[in-house]
């Protein structure tokens, strides 16, 4: 579909348009009284998202690369059908083709509100239902407004059960990472795969990161709060669905090898990612609908 037929078909004064953005990729611009967001469809990646009169929420690397087939540094990358490396093929992409391949617009909506609505679907083609061989569909729904809201949809309407990784890979743009504390995960048990240990440790106290993390949370449903004392505010970010919450920051070195963080990039970034990954995977029985929420919101740090 071209950009004048989404904008025929889709677009709503005053809330969401479809434009050629970076790359030749095609964005959704959503600008409505609360908040602006865009999101790029391919990948169904949401980019930004900031509420009018605040700082940005999500973290977008001015150094992100934008090309067909290339995930973006930033955003809310989508990770499915699986999460982390393929469990039994090396040569697929790790965290699933989702984030890498087209999605097609099904509805957009002004809501009652004033937030402004989106629901995308990925197109299956010959090369998805190679790497991923079960009848499935899978949505993402986003509304943008003074909170910001995501749903992850994933209905199996095949004749036997499989088995779904999956995570909303969301980057928080904070005011440095050495003024930031992430709560809401004490006491949690967790893998962390920066740090060369396969044994389970457990969280002590909030999150304070001074070195390459990057730890898988698990059979945690509770909100997690990122407490930036440079920007005098508190993420919180609220859940249903996922029982694993992964954070992550590459650090100085690892940064530098990606390429496309900047100097010092990683600094203005923390990834809080509501999942179901490692042991909570989820089995998706044939005929149902397995949904992972999140809304994401803003409060003064009090």
């Amino acid at each position: 579909m071209t950009i004048a037929d989404l904008n025929q078909r889709h677009a709503i004064a005053s809330h969401i348009q479809f434009k050629e953005g970076p790359g030749r990729l095609t964005v959704a611009e959503i600008a409505n009284a609360h908040a602006s967001a865009s999101i790029a469809l391919q990948g169904a990646h949401l980019m930004t998202w900031q509420p009018k009169g605040q700082e940005p929420v999500i973290w977008l690397s001015k150094f992100a690369k934008f090309s067909p087939g290339k995930s973006i540094r930033g955003g809310v990358p989508v990770c499915w059908p699986w999460f982390g490396p393929h469990a039994s093929d090396s040569k697929l992409p790790g965290h699933g083709y989702a984030r890498t391949v087209m999605w097609e617009v099904l509805e957009t909506r002004a809501m009652p509100d004033g937030s402004t609505f989106i629901r995308l679907g990925l197109i299956e083609n010959d090369a998805t239902r190679a790497q991923w061989p079960h009848p499935s569909s899978v949505q993402l729904e986003i509304t943008a407004g003074p909170t910001l809201h995501m749903a992850l949809i994933t209905h199996n309407s095949g004749a036997q059960s499989f088995t779904l990784g999956e995570a909303l890979h969301t980057y928080f743009h904070i005011s440095d990472v050495a003024r930031m504390t992430i709560h809401g995960l004490e006491g949690c048990d967790y893998m962390d795969k920066a740090g060369g240990a396969s044994e389970l440790r457990t969280q002590q106290g909030g999150i304070v990161i001074t070195s390459e993390v990057d730890r898988v949370y698990m059979n945690t449903a509770a909100d997690c709060l990122i407490e930036d004392r440079g920007l005098q505010r508190t993420i919180r970010i609220a859940k249903q669905g996922s029982q694993s919450t992964v954070v992550w920051n590459p650090w100085t070195a690892k940064a530098d090898q990606m390429g496309d963080f900047g100097p010092e990039g990683h600094r203005g970034m923390v990834c809080v990612e509501s999942a179901n990954a490692l042991g909570n995977v989820v089995s998706v029985a044939p005929g149902e609908t397995h949904r992972m929420v999140v809304e994401y919101s803003v409060e003064a740090l009090g």
